[in-house]
């Protein structure tokens, strides 16, 4: 549960979206990835998304993260309205209050170990390159990779590229994290370390963790698990099985 503000008011929800859209359109269909959306998430929650591949996970943190723009509705981030920001003005936002764990690790080959996960306190700006390499090394001994500082990330295992991925979401101290499929092209050790990291993340923190999963297990450690039906999120895990037997995605004939 939100703590209260210290004038005794509730704080407003971390992420609260407001019938929430995302419509891609062909000449004769309009696919629905979001409809309708409607979410709130509190402070401090750590909660695990799941739905079958192409249902819309991927979409939904991309919005959350302002990497995308919602084609209908309204996202709150803190209680503030993101609707028409320009896009410098996301990446402020983005920069100073999201950090990123994707599969893919997308961690930059040309930069240490250590210059990646300095790279958010670089766009952040008025960060002295000093202070940026104390921070950015604190996170390496954080999550276990500091032996790996100057090497590159083509030296590096997929269970060691991920827990550089996670210090680089941490090194600006975000209040969301968004974490899609953090385990996938993970073994099952790389895994385990990889979800203790997020399991820390959240309790010495207190930073709100929104993780797609395909992965039940590791979904069973979230504090709240929701689940995609058509573009929207349900608490019913039935719902969501039903939708996987009939096999997804809502769609549209465009009336011509």
């Amino acid at each position: 549960m939100t703590e209260p503000a210290r004038d005794g008011l509730k704080k407003p929800p971390v992420i609260e979206l407001r019938k929430v859209s995302r419509i891609y359109r062909t000449e004769t269909v309009m696919t629905y990835a979001l409809h309708d959306m409607d979410l709130i998430l509190e402070g401090g929650e750590y909660v695990a998304l799941m739905g079958r591949s192409g249902s819309g996970k991927t979409t939904l943190l991309a919005i959350l993260g302002l990497l995308d723009e919602p084609s209908g509705g309204e996202y709150l981030l803190a209680g503030q309205s993101l609707r028409g920001l320009s896009e410098d003005r996301r990446a402020r936002v983005r920069n100073a209050h999201i950090g990123f764990v994707f599969q893919s690790f997308n961690l930059i080959g040309d930069l240490s170990v250590q210059d990646n996960v300095a790279l958010p306190l670089v766009y952040r700006g008025g960060i002295a390159g000093a202070q940026r390499q104390r921070q950015a090394r604190a996170l390496l001994e954080e999550v276990g990779m500091a032996h790996r500082a100057r090497h590159y990330p083509n030296q590096l295992s997929g269970g060691e590229a991920q827990r550089v991925a996670i210090a680089r979401a941490l090194v600006t101290d975000p209040q969301l994290i968004l974490a899609d499929e953090p385990t996938g092209n993970l073994d099952t050790v790389s895994a385990e370390a990889v979800m203790g990291l997020l399991d820390t993340a959240h309790r010495n923190r207190g930073a709100t963790i929104l993780m797609a999963t395909h992965d039940a297990h590791y979904a069973s450690r979230a504090q709240r698990v929701i689940h995609l039906v058509d573009g929207k999120v349900t608490d019913k895990p039935e719902q969501a099985d039903r939708n996987l037997a009939q096999g997804g995605r809502l769609e549209r004939s465009v009336p011509r």
